[in-house]
């Protein structure tokens, strides 16, 4: 019972404060929004221990994988991970084997360069389209405007499925694509980006406040000097944010990189190599807990570079339609 009296007594000491938060600000208490409360629902401690709690339920598979990267092959096939702080057994011979081993082990030094260079084009190319793009969209007036952008954003639900095959008969055998390889799997990523890419950055340059681009008009401007002093500054955490979403979907992905690559080595990327590291019967699988670590270095570091534009940018692009 007294536990119950001192939980009513913070709840209403918290509703207290929030009430007089909520004069401060000048809004009646009656008046709060739903998303007001919601979000100091989120913020509370409970909201935060939620929070917490889903991390670490996250983290721990993760943690388990990470442990297994550093154990003995024998090891990893007759005990679970857990059993490593009672039998503390280290090595980096799963590590070496993976980066430098033979073609049917490992050898992701190769691999890992060619994700690069698929990952770093189809990213930089869909934003350097959808940017200008958004910017027709939302800032120049034409005939057919809205008409257009509905059908761009229409071809999201397009799969990607449908456009393998048409693509990969327009790429193959051609002089083009043996003179740039990598060429038919940079335009599907970037075609397959761009609707998503378009309609993010549309909504957050229709934030902008037209009078800046009046402003700017009015100072003599034109278009390209508008866009690129003024939008383009603004719009920097929502082309992070669809960055960082590019990035980890072309990196991380294995159909478009199998179907272009056409089984060769020279332009498969590491998930494709990842995928048949277990061996033709299974026996190598204990290799794929070094192998995923190596491929999850760069979408960590790109992560951990544009987090903070990431909320703000994913927000702002998913409020308007």
């Amino acid at each position: 019972m007294a536990e119950r009296t001192v939980a009513e007594a913070d709840s209403s000491q918290t509703e207290a404060t929030m009430v007089e938060a909520d004069k401060a600000l000048g809004i009646e208490p009656e008046k709060r929004s739903a998303a007001t409360s919601a979000k100091r629902a989120l913020t509370s401690r409970f909201g935060s221990f939620v929070a917490i709690l889903i991390a670490v339920l996250w983290t721990i598979p993760t943690f388990g994988l990470f442990i297994t990267s550093f154990r003995p092959e024998s090891d990893i096939k007759s005990s679970g991970w857990w059993n490593f702080f009672t039998n503390p057994n280290f090595t980096l011979d799963n590590y070496q084997t993976v980066l430098y081993g033979a073609k049917s082990q490992g050898d992701l030094a190769s691999y890992f360069m060619n994700s690069l260079v698929i990952t770093v084009p189809a990213t930089v190319a869909p934003l350097l389209i959808a940017t200008m793009a958004a910017y027709a969209f939302s800032v120049l007036k034409w005939r057919g405007r809205d008409t257009v952008f509905v059908i761009v954003f229409a071809l999201q639900i397009v799969p990607l499925q449908m456009a393998l095959i048409p693509l990969l008969r327009v790429f193959s055998g051609t002089e083009v694509s043996k003179m740039f390889p990598f060429l038919s799997i940079w335009v599907a990523h970037s075609i397959f980006a761009l609707p998503l890419a378009i309609f993010l950055l549309h909504n957050f340059m229709a934030e902008v406040p037209h009078e800046l681009v009046e402003a700017a008009q009015v100072d003599g401007a034109g278009h390209v000097t508008t866009f690129v002093r003024v939008m383009l500054p603004l719009m920097i955490p929502a082309i992070a944010s669809f960055a960082i979403f590019q990035f980890l979907w072309v990196w991380n992905d294995l159909l478009v990189g199998l179907t272009f690559s056409g089984g060769q080595d020279l332009t498969q990327p590491l998930t494709a190599r990842l995928a048949s590291m277990a061996g033709s019967r299974g026996q190598d699988w204990h290799l794929l807990t070094a192998g995923a670590f190596v491929s999850m270095i760069i979408p960590l570091a790109v992560f951990m570079t544009l987090q903070r534009y990431f909320v703000r940018g994913l927000m702002a692009g998913s409020v308007k339609g």
